[in-house]
């Protein structure tokens, strides 16, 4: 009977349908911690996690942060608490350990943008360019490209690139904008968007402004021009919550996701941090594919070692080229 009902819950896991009974009385805590050590497992978690994911990975990061974890660890499993394109790197870098990620519908709109068979078409439009992808892009976006980046070194990739070299960027319009402004570079981009960021107002955030004088807007790059332009300070993720550790701004509108507020509250007690609005009716700004995963995903993936990430050599090899360069060029600016 035990047996059965453990095939049962992979067979829902296999499915991506985590939403298994559990014992109440359970100490989810003390349970992930057991199944660590037990199956020597490590787990990485993005900042936009929930904070009870963040509290119980080992690891807490920004996709750079997270890809440079996930290739250096020597655990057997890594649990990947973040979305699909995530534990897809974790893979790709790490192919002899098992990648684990709670739920397989947690996605990217970001990385949804770009379908790997239309982008190839694209790119055969400018055969004398190169692609640098931003890395919250699929593992057929990234075989497609040359070098890959993340919000926090994507300048100094540009920059490392021969002035002359024309430049296809993708797949976020609003970071290669951005970016193209800060680079002086003319880049050919590649039109998606991130749902969280896109949504941002600009409106509401300058009410929020006026209500609140003293409060410095800190924004990712992500977000679109116009928000950017009325920012005190614009970074990575792990730029913002760097930023709001030296600053001494005591307030904080954060233009991002609000997972990092969780963070930035440990990490400033005595600061208060405000969610900028997005010009929807919610109170905040959540992305709902991060938020798929939970505490109680987290267990069952790590009890029962399911959904797996998995892929072919041909296209893993392809995709590690442009996160090795993306690496290398990290190292030699010291990122």
């Amino acid at each position: 009977m035990i047996r059965e009902l453990g095939e049962a819950k992979k067979n829902l896991q296999r499915n991506g349908f985590l939403d298994v009974d559990i014992d109440v009385n359970l100490d989810l805590f003390a349970e992930i911690e057991r199944l660590k050590k037990e199956k020597n497992a490590i787990v990485l978690a993005h900042y936009y996690q929930e904070p009870d994911i963040q509290d119980v990975a080992d690891y807490i990061g920004d996709s750079l942060g997270l890809s440079q974890q996930a290739a250096k660890t020597d655990a057997d499993i890594i649990v990947f608490a973040g979305v699909h394109f995530m534990a897809e790197t974790a893979k790709i870098l790490s192919p002899q350990k098992k990648v684990l990620l709670p739920d397989l519908k947690a996605g990217c709109s970001l990385a949804d943008s770009a379908p790997p068979e239309l982008f190839k078409k694209f790119r055969e439009k400018y055969p004398d360019h190169i692609v640098i992808s931003y890395i919250n892009c699929s593992a057929g976006i990234k075989a497609l490209s040359d070098i890959i980046c993340t919000s926090s070194n994507a300048q100094k990739i540009i920059e490392s690139v021969p002035a002359d070299q024309p430049i296809i960027f993708a797949p976020d319009r609003n970071l290669g904008s951005y970016l193209a402004k800060k680079t002086g570079r003319d880049m050919v981009l590649w039109n998606g968007v991130c749902m969280v960021h896109e949504i941002f107002s600009l409106e509401k955030i300058t009410r929020l402004k006026v209500r609140h004088p003293k409060a410095k807007v800190i924004a990712h790059p992500e977000c679109e021009a116009a928000v950017l332009e009325i920012a005190d300070f614009i970074g990575s993720t792990t730029g913002l919550l760097k930023f709001t550790q030296r600053d001494d701004a005591r307030e904080y509108i954060v233009v991002t996701e609000t997972g990092i507020l969780h963070q930035m509250e440990k990490a400033n007690p005595q600061k208060t941090f405000i969610p900028a609005p997005p010009n929807n009716a919610c109170a905040c700004n959540d992305c709902p594919h991060m938020k798929l995963n939970t505490l109680e995903k987290l267990y069952l993936c790590m009890e029962y070692e399911e959904p797996e990430i998995t892929m072919e050599e041909e296209l893993r090899l392809a995709a590690k080229k442009p996160i090795d360069r993306m690496l290398e060029i990290s190292a030699q600016y010291g990122l």
